[in-house]
């Protein structure tokens, strides 16, 4: 397993985001979100790409400002654990090999979901769990907020400067630059704002992400890196 310092002596950690990052998940948040905006008579293509902008309770005050956003909030978890329980689920290409790859305690998960649903979607798709996942009901403030990020490097007893966080979304990436953390894109078209690489495909990235945790501290704020 790829554990060891690098030449500057201090070990490397790695922080992955959880859906869109290592579980393909879209179909599964789409047909969640279809289902609770048809429930309340709403337009489920309009309700979905706001959910993809903010945060639940943000997205309830948007699209159904007269409703109870508690209400709206129960009924959604609801549907987000029974998708867990009965949705197909898909690993990314390349994120069993990675992870199973890692020294255990050189890696965590950080997530806006909730730890039952990605334990159970880990489950699903025979994931390993790390030691340390730090999820939306660990924190008082979630991505784009540094303190997510900072959070499991803490629990890890890692410095930002020596942890790499994967994302897929903007949120997430503005969450790892703000803790001051190296930060790699995956799985987009186009590079995210502020990547300092982008890799098309999760795939594409195991290499390098196992080449940061094993190799000499990367000159990691010299620009982005686009890896076709």
């Amino acid at each position: 397993m790829i554990s060891e310092p690098g030449q500057s002596g201090a070990m490397r950690y790695v922080l992955f985001d959880v859906d869109g990052t290592l579980i393909d998940a879209v179909d599964n948040q789409r047909l969640v979100w279809r289902t609770w905006a048809e429930r309340y008579g709403l337009d489920p293509d309009e309700v979905y790409q706001v959910a993809l902008r903010t945060r639940p309770v943000e997205t309830f005050a948007q699209v159904a400002p007269d409703r109870d956003a508690q209400k709206c909030l129960a009924e959604l978890h609801e549907l987000e654990d029974e998708d867990v329980r009965t949705g197909t689920y898909t690993a990314f290409d390349g994120a069993p090999e990675l992870l199973n790859a890692l020294r255990p305690g050189a890696w965590a998960l950080v997530t806006s979901n909730y730890e039952h649903r990605v334990r159970g979607r880990f489950a699903r798709t025979g994931l390993p769990v790390p030691e340390v996942l730090v999820d939306a009901a660990a924190v008082e403030e979630g991505k784009p907020s540094p303190v997510p990020y900072l959070q499991a490097a803490a629990r890890l007893g890692a410095r930002p400067e020596d942890c790499l966080v994967i994302e897929d979304a903007p949120s997430g990436v503005q969450s790892g630059l703000r803790a001051g953390m190296t930060v790699w894109g995956v799985n987009t078209p186009a590079a995210v704002d502020g990547v300092h690489r982008h890799f098309d495909t999760l795939h594409e990235a195991v290499r390098d992400i196992l080449a940061f945790v094993s190799g000499p501290h990367p000159h990691r704020l010299e620009g982005s890196t686009t890896v076709q």
